[in-house]
């Protein structure tokens, strides 16, 4: 049983460090209000907090005694129907460090203590406001790079992710239930699945959990963001795109083939996805010693790279370099760029030589015609869904991702135990095993250190 000891006061510091118009002091716990009426003087009335409705608003100062430290929003809000489930004062200070250092220590001297990191989001998991994917998802939220990663986020904070991972646990129980009572009471006169009926529920609910894995990939690049090298040889364009794709002139652009000797790395959004662009040097035999150590850098980067888009000279005729290139590079990660379409063109996809299928965009990174049709093709390559990434349920979370494998390969080892006609003790089991696997990713049966281990990598003051 998970023990939630969380009968006392806490507060912290909730806005970012550095100087802003306002800053926040939160307030949770049973004290909250009374530290309140203790430090806040309302400007238009002696009432206290005490006697405000809750989730309202009203202006006064934070004072010690005679001695006014800054003039303030102060917000009360009322438990249950609060972040935390408690009471919850939130004294909107201005943003300077000095005042909000100020406000926050008289508060902790009135009784609170110092919040621990994500304690507010840990007190709102502990009294059931949320569950433990829900609060992942609160940091999700805060971090995310893109839109489309700040809907995906948004999407499992409101239950989205929770309410599948539910309705496979339904399902679960159900087939398990079955079966635990098929060993409890296989002698009485009770009506039981048929083992014909039971390899098709747990065979389809294990399909259903490979096909949500599908989305994990996807995932990942929304939160992490994808790794994609521009690579060719000398002179075919690839400064010129980075900086198209940039929207600004960050890497030198010259007509001297070998200008760029070293890495340039920026992060852009592309069709939704954080993508982090590495300008890398030509790939030819190198001419001297600082070329031969820019090229050995691509060809590492290329190696670490989630996408890499191979950029073609559509100008002139394919040379061998390109036609190496073409052989060199994993299908599975390429993405063929032929630039500058601005100028008569020599190559055409037939040159290239591929199936139908492969991903190959014309652009001219000179006038950007293209650019939107590259951008598509990015998030293409990243995402292989259905519509918007961030708009339906997909998993972002390498914990979740594991637990749900574990119940997959729970119910696959279940199926290959059934088909050699095992006796129903050994397949309840497995089906436990996928069960308490499920339940990690909402909090149901997972263990206390791995809990507060997710809360701790939250920042303070959520």
């Amino acid at each position: 049983m998970l023990r939630h000891p969380f009968d006392d006061t806490i507060a912290a510091i909730a806005t970012p460090p550095g100087q802003s118009g306002i800053g926040i002091v939160r307030v949770s716990g049973p004290q909250a209000v009374a530290i309140a009426d203790a430090i806040f003087r309302p400007a238009s009335s002696d009432d206290p907090p005490s006697v405000q409705g809750t989730f309202t608003t009203r202006y006064g100062h934070v004072s010690d005694g005679e001695e006014v430290f800054d003039e303030v929003l102060l917000t009360v809000m009322r438990a249950p129907r609060t972040y935390t489930t408690q009471d919850v004062v939130e004294i909107n200070c201005h943003g300077g460090a000095v005042p909000l250092r100020r406000t926050l220590e008289l508060v902790l001297r009135r009784g609170a203590r110092l919040a621990d990191p994500g304690e507010f989001t840990k007190r709102a998991f502990f009294f059931g406001r949320v569950d433990l994917a829900q609060a992942e998802a609160v940091a999700d939220v805060i971090g995310a790079q893109t839109e489309a990663a700040h809907r995906a986020a948004m999407h499992h904070l409101s239950g989205g992710l929770s309410r599948r991972i539910r309705e496979y646990r339904d399902r679960l129980m159900e087939l398990a239930g079955y079966v635990e009572a098929s060993i409890d009471f296989g002698e009485d006169d009770i009506d039981f699945l048929t083992r014909e009926q039971l390899r098709l529920g747990i065979d389809r609910l294990a399909q259903d959990m490979r096909e949500l894995l599908a989305s994990a990939e996807a995932g990942r690049a929304l939160r992490e963001g994808v790794r994609a090298a521009i690579v060719g040889r000398p002179n075919v364009g690839k400064s010129s795109l980075m900086n198209a794709l940039l929207r600004e002139d960050r890497v030198i652009v010259t007509p001297h083939p070998g200008t760029t000797r070293d890495v340039v790395e920026e992060t852009v959004c592309l069709g939704g996805f954080p993508v982090t662009l590495a300008d890398t040097a030509g790939l030819r035999e190198p001419t001297d010693e600082i070329e031969e150590a820019g090229v050995g850098l691509a060809r590492s980067w290329i190696e670490r790279a989630d996408l890499v888009l191979l950029v073609i000279d559509g100008s002139e005729a394919l040379r061998d370099e390109d036609r190496r290139l073409l052989d060199e590079l994993p299908a599975a990660q390429r993405l063929i760029v032929v630039n500058k379409t601005d100028l008569p063109q020599q190559v055409c996809d037939a040159d290239l030589g591929f199936a139908p299928d492969t991903l190959i965009v014309h652009v001219s990174a000179l006038t950007g015609e293209g650019l939107g049709a590259l951008e598509e093709a990015v998030a293409r390559m990243t995402w292989s869904g259905d519509g918007s990434p961030g708009a339906q349920v997909i998993v972002t979370n390498v914990r979740h991702k594991h637990a749900i494998e574990c119940a997959a390969q729970a119910l696959e080892r279940c199926l290959g135990k059934e088909a050699q006609g095992v006796g129903e003790e050994v397949l309840a089991e497995d089906l436990r095993v996928a069960l308490d696997a499920l339940g990690e990713i909402t909090g149901d049966t997972t263990r206390e250190d791995v809990i507060n281990d997710i809360f701790a990598r939250f920042c303070i003051g959520k």
